[in-house]
């Protein structure tokens, strides 16, 4: 169905924001604002991201539908704040260029994956697991014990794999040698004007400015161009309550623990 205002959405700078880690929740939410946006045929995209990664599927999942928009003639800028790490850098290197503040936090390239072994908790107060499996690596990172060598190395191929990923699509958004990309790719996080640089990010400023060169990659009036949101995440009836964001940082923490637990993560954990 065709939208009946496209001709003033083609006067309109779309922004959509990624807030928090990038899981199943908001790959949805950010794919279909990635929809709406195509729909109107917004000349340009500002892409907000304030996050320190996620899991690996939601976040190659979200850089390529920001690349198919860039194929529809979408001009997307990406703009770092307080935290833009590991996947965050991954959605980030799909938009044409990348605007950080000098203190944002980014980088952390690379892959984690952890299994908590209880094994000697478990035996000291007499706790017990009874596993019947189907195959020799169907209770991989089982908490009642620790990894054979076997173990370990499938378990290492798997990163090795997913980081190889990342550094390519790293390099082919930045336009560097994967040589290049693995020089810093390690781990290691930067502000933004050490990212600079590198290569990571292609200017200094905050959220304005990127919107200014957004604006002018599309050919608008930064002054008579509307800024539209997209993909607003749902208010909680939590938000309203006293102490709602220490409530909300401790359930996210309990989260990445146990919802996350054995996943290969492109998360920035300190």
């Amino acid at each position: 169905m065709p939208w009946p205002w496209r001709r003033k959405s083609r006067r309109t700078l779309a922004r959509i924001a990624i807030e928090g880690p990038i899981a199943g929740g908001t790959r949805v939410r950010v794919l279909k604002a990635i929809e709406q946006v195509q729909e109107r045929e917004c000349p340009a995209l500002l892409l907000r991201i304030d996050s320190p990664g996620g899991t690996v599927g939601d976040s190659q999942e979200i850089h390529a539908a920001l690349l198919r928009l860039r194929e529809k003639g979408c001009r997307v800028v990406a703009s770092f704040g307080n935290i833009s790490a590991s996947g965050g850098v991954y959605v980030g290197v799909a938009a044409e260029k990348i605007v950080a503040n000098p203190g944002t936090i980014t980088g952390s390239i690379g892959v984690i994956l952890r299994g908590n072994d209880l094994s000697r908790l478990l035996k000291r107060i007499g706790i017990r697991f009874e596993t019947v499996k189907s195959g020799l690596y169907k209770d991989i990172l089982s908490p009642d014990r620790g990894l054979s060598e076997a173990e370990r190395q499938l378990l290492q191929e798997l990163i090795d794999s997913s980081y190889n990923q990342f550094v390519a699509a790293v390099a082919a958004g930045r336009g560097l040698e994967e040589a290049a990309v693995r020089v810093f790719a390690d781990g290691r996080v930067f502000s933004g004007a050490q990212a600079l640089p590198l290569g990571l990010v292609d200017v200094l400023g905050d959220e304005e400015s990127a919107r200014l060169l957004a604006a002018e990659l599309a050919g608008l009036d930064p002054e008579k161009t509307r800024t539209v949101s997209f993909g607003k995440p749902p208010r909680k009836l939590l938000g309203l309550l006293p102490g709602a964001t220490l409530l909300q940082q401790l359930s996210q923490s309990l989260s990445l623990e146990l919802a996350w637990n054995g996943q290969p993560l492109w998360l920035h954990r300190p």
